[in-house]
Order: C-alpha cells, then structure tokens, then sequence
C-alpha cells in the first residue's frame, strides 16, 4: 500500500460527470447485468481492492437479487472499509463482509469463493505490468463455473488494455464488454470463464500494489 489518501481519491465519484464518477456508471451497469445472469439462489460476490465498496453496495440497494448476495469486499484502507461497512448496514446489506486485509493475498478469499461475479476495479492501473498478467492467471481460482470478471484499467499511453483483453483469453475467459468511450481515459471490461476453475491455493502472493504515481513516475 502506498502513502496515498485512498478516501480522499474516491471523492471524485461524487462529481457527475467526473471520469471516476462514469466508470463506476459504466461499472455498476454490467454488474447489475452479472447478477442478473446468475441462476436463482445464491450469489457469490468478491470484490478485490473494494475501497469504500461504491460499485457493489451502490447497486445492490434496490437490486432484485440483493437479498441473494454473500459477498466478501477486501480493503486494506482501514478508513475505507469502515465506510463500506457502514454503507452496507445503513443498506440492510447484511450478506456482505467488508475484510480489511491485505488483497494481493490469496487467503483474503478463503471461505468466500468460488464466486459468481469478482470485482477487479481499480486493480490494474496500481500494479506492474507483469502482475496484471499474473493476477488475471490467478482470477479462476476465485471464480465459479462461468463466473463474470468486471475489471477497469486506465488507458493513458501506453494503453495496455487491448493486451489485457489479450490475457484474459489466454487464462480461459470470453469476452462479454469493453467499454472504452472516446473522451475518457477509463476502460471497463466484462469475462466470462470458459474453462473449469482450480482450487484456491492457499499463502500465494498475487500481486504488489504500488499505486498509480509509481507506476506513473
């Protein structure tokens, strides 16, 4: 974790308009779909990095399948998780788990997978290169059968999401979306898996968050 303030970078979600505040639009728009997609029943959620919980907590409160929803959000921000916590009792939320812990590793998720849909939002633009790959290598441990990835990724120069569309399909996952509009720098994409998912791996380290202004320079 970097010495950035991660509550006060999600304040732009409350601008209309905003770049964040469209890609959490565009976000919630496919996960309202995910859910809707899952078979009657259950429906398992993880949510990687999940900051305050904006995307997942803003569209299960009114969600037809909200009351079918155990969902684990994993936030290493003490002041972020508490605020997802609190959003999601305030919503009556109470199959969601809000775990300040440590995402990159993979015993954050034990108990709470295989999941139906995994959140990867936020995730990508903070870490290597080469841990992009290997975190979308590790994505079918966490998933169901068919399960769906939403993930976002910036595409300032050098735009690296057509490659991770790219990893995606060599790791076992259709392509269901990309939203890339032509005047924001934010891309949002939706996998489906095609292939049958491994166990959980227990004590595996998955990836270093570093933080944009790393990798930015």
């Amino acid at each position: 974790m970097t010495d950035h303030d991660w509550v006060a970078w999600h304040e732009p979600y409350d601008d209309a308009g905003s770049p964040l505040h469209r890609r959490l639009q565009a976000v919630q728009h496919h996960l309202r779909g995910a859910l809707a997609a899952v078979p009657p029943g259950r429906v398992r959620v993880v949510s990687i990095c999940a900051g305050q919980g904006r995307d997942l907590l803003g569209v299960l409160d009114g969600h037809p399948r909200r009351d079918d929803v155990v969902a684990r959000l994993v936030e290493l921000d003490e002041r972020n998780a508490d605020r997802a916590r609190q959003a999601a009792r305030a919503a009556g939320l109470d199959g969601v788990e809000v775990v300040t812990g440590d995402a990159s590793r993979s015993d954050a998720y034990a108990g709470a997978v295989p999941a139906d849909v995994v959140l990867a939002c936020g995730v990508f633009g903070n870490v290597a290169d080469a841990d992009v790959r290997g975190t979308i290598a590790f994505l079918p441990q966490l998933c169901a059968p068919a399960a769906t990835v939403v993930w976002t990724r910036h595409r300032n120069p050098p735009d690296l999401t057509l490659t991770i569309r790219g990893w995606f399909d060599e790791c076992g996952f259709d392509e269901i979306a990309f939203d890339a509009p032509g005047d924001a720098f934010f891309g949002v994409g939706v996998h489906r898996l095609r292939i049958s998912p491994p166990p959980l791996r227990a004590g595996v380290r998955v990836f270093e968050f570093v933080g944009f202004d790393a990798r930015s320079g």
